[in-house]
């Protein structure tokens, strides 16, 4: 996989270098433009490669993630105008072709008076290339900057029909992708844990991908996500990344297997009550509520691990069921076949750029996932989308702030608002 995106990189970069030496943009004709352009892209690639291969400091690597991200997003908003300028002048030739016209020969054009040429379609549409590319710089930058430990407090309130009434008014946190390999500022993530702590609530929830890909990610993390406790305890699942296929392989082998046991431990270590395909009970005034976690069951490519039967099994008595599972897609998938009163979930982070506000949201996530942020509900059953505590890929945030969310349950009859 890294070998075919690293050549369609580099076809990208031949197409735009000789696109952009065909224009009659100064720039571009200069005799410092061919060592620039190649010279970015051979450091930006090796310093990528490296920061993939080597152990190196989370900063600088996040600084070469960043640029390649970005320098990544303006090539490919680039590319549209040059093929509309190739199919434009493709048009052209035909029409001309078609219509016998010809061109000026030499003598009549030296016979015309020379006035100062105006721009050509073809170089309005390079330069109106290049500024579209180079809108993205400003927001991702910023959202590196201003965003990527920006969290949010996102409170709701789930009511709960069926609620023992014991358990109203009962305080869940969730939060979900903490993606430990991808941070580089321990003071910032220790200030959101300290945001969660301090609403006090009665359990944790945590939905999957604690790392990218390896245990030893948490190295320097551990210590402070240990600090995430509750009277009724910390439950948390595993997500898609944190079985180390992306960096081992999907074939088991046995670095691959103590990658997993060493992060199952990790959880252990942290006082994570880590669920593996089976359900917890809570108990309180003599009536319970029952917690049930499953291994990553995501649709299309994803993991199916999973096995949502065997952990509910033995509930059937239960009034409420809470259902951790890292994908949203799993609700619709299998889950709203079942009498699971309310899931929670992750893994979309809804691809760390959008809108979103109270009203309203988009983002390109919601293209792929129906269900992509926040709370929906079919019938009597509800699905909530926590968008990551932490961030993958590019290390910030446009729009989607990294989220704590904070549940009340409710009993009474359905209905969702929002605080």
């Amino acid at each position: 996989m890294l070998l075919i995106n690293t050549f369609l990189l580099l076809v990208i970069d031949i197409y735009i270098y000789f696109a952009l030496r065909g224009t009659t943009m100064r720039f571009a004709h200069t005799k410092a433009f061919p060592y620039l352009w190649w010279g970015y892209s051979l450091l930006l690639f090796t310093a990528l490669m490296i920061s993939f291969n080597f152990q190196i400091p989370q900063l600088p690597r996040s600084i070469i993630l960043v640029l390649f991200f970005i320098t990544a997003v303006s090539k490919f908003l680039y590319l549209p105008f040059i093929i509309l300028d190739e199919i434009r002048r493709g048009g052209t030739w035909i029409y001309r072709l078609l219509s016998k016209k010809k061109y000026p020969n030499k003598e009549e054009t030296e016979k015309k008076p020379q006035t100062k040429s105006p721009v050509t379609r073809s170089e309005f549409l390079m330069k109106s290339g290049i500024f579209v590319a180079s809108l993205p710089i400003l927001p991702l930058s910023w959202g590196v900057i201003s965003s990527a430990y920006d969290y949010k407090v996102i409170r709701k309130k789930l009511y709960l029909p069926n609620l023992p009434k014991a358990f109203h008014g009962f305080k869940i946190a969730q939060v979900s992708d903490i993606h430990s390999g991808s941070f580089y500022n321990k003071k910032a993530v220790q200030g959101g844990v300290e945001m969660l702590l301090n609403e006090k609530p009665d359990a944790i929830f945590f939905t999957g991908d604690l790392v990218n890909n390896r245990s030893n990610e948490m190295y320097g993390y551990q210590d402070i996500f240990s600090k995430l406790k509750a009277r009724f305890g910390v439950y948390s699942v595993l997500g898609n990344h944190d079985y180390g296929e992306y960096y081992y392989g999907f074939e088991d082998s046995p670095e691959k297997q103590k990658n997993l046991k060493d992060l199952i431990e990790t959880h252990k270590v942290m006082g994570w009550d880590l669920l593996m395909d089976e359900h917890r009970k809570i108990k309180v005034d003599n009536e319970e509520l029952c917690i049930a976690g499953v291994q990553n069951w995501g649709a299309g490519r994803f993991p199916k691990k999973g096995d949502l039967q065997k952990a509910l099994k033995g509930t059937e008595e239960q009034p409420v069921k809470l259902l951790l599972s890292h994908d949203p897609s799993h609700w619709r998938a299998q889950v709203l076949s079942t009498d699971v009163d309310v899931m929670f979930a992750g893994h979309t982070h809804g691809m760390q750029f959008g809108v979103r506000t109270k009203n309203f949201q988009w983002s390109p996530a919601q293209y792929v996932y129906n269900e992509w942020a926040g709370l929906y509900q079919e019938k009597h059953q509800k699905l909530y989308v926590n968008v990551g505590y932490g961030f993958l890929g590019y290390p910030g945030r446009v729009g989607i702030l990294p989220e704590i969310t904070l549940f009340e349950l409710i009993s009474g009859e359905e209905r969702n608002t929002e605080v």
